[in-house]
């Protein structure tokens, strides 16, 4: 894809992070290369503009959902660790819940107020980590990007030092709703230019989940364009 980058933030490109900076166990490294070396061959996978990844400080990240392998393509590319929230009842899947617990994720109950799961959010960026949230709340039903649930702009603006846009394109195609495996494709990962909490700041909630929903969609469009595909049409 022509005209966007994909090289990794320079000062990140060490084996080791810089000081300070949390980092990711063997295992975490294991299963994050276990899922590249699926994802690029069967998905075809490009991802670009690596080089927004924030060298260090809290980051949260707010991806688009198109797909239960959304949480995995969002990262995988990324050189620090990433932490995941995820539906309560997939930790109680035997095997597959205490995977996705050692890999960073932890649960959210769905359809309420989740203070366990916020408490436990703000704590992970404090901590000076990375947090996806899937702002959303659940899968899209047809490839656009809805409407973002207000708790988003909370935790930007109480722990937050970098936020950062990313868009998955082409998984809803692969993976939708309605169908049981994955199919065959290609899927882009493009991250956007971070919002540092300055800007934040300066925005009440609602601009805020405005603006970055705007930045998403503008991403998403520019996305499709160069690969020959017509725009979603966006809700909300």
């Amino acid at each position: 894809m022509k005209g966007l980058p994909s090289h990794p933030n320079p000062l990140l490109s060490e084996w080791s992070l810089p000081e300070g900076v949390p980092t990711a166990n063997l295992w975490y490294h294991f299963c994050r290369t276990g899922f590249a070396l699926l994802a690029v061959p069967f998905w075809r996978l490009q991802v670009f503009n690596r080089h927004y990844e924030p060298t260090k400080g809290p980051a949260l990240y707010l991806c688009n959902h198109q797909s239960y392998l959304d949480p995995a393509l969002m990262c995988l590319s990324l050189k620090r660790p990433m932490n995941f929230m995820a539906r309560e009842g997939l930790f109680r899947v035997p095997i597959f819940g205490a995977w996705i617990a050692s890999v960073k994720a932890f649960p959210i109950k769905r359809g309420s107020a989740d203070l366990t799961a916020l408490k436990e959010s703000l704590r992970r960026l404090r901590a000076g980590g990375q947090l996806v949230v899937f702002p959303e709340g659940t899968r899209t039903r047809d490839g656009s990007i809805g409407a973002f649930s207000p708790g988003v702009a909370m935790l930007a603006k109480r722990a937050a030092e970098w936020v950062v846009p990313v868009v998955v394109d082409g998984a809803f195609e692969i993976w939708p709703r309605t169908q049981p495996l994955p199919l065959l494709g290609n899927i882009v990962v493009v991250y956007g230019k971070p919002l540092h909490r300055d800007e934040v700041q300066q925005m009440s909630a609602d601009e805020f989940l405005a603006d970055v929903r705007e930045r998403m969609i503008a991403l998403q469009t520019d996305i499709r364009s160069r690969m020959g595909k017509p725009p979603v049409g966006q809700k909300g």
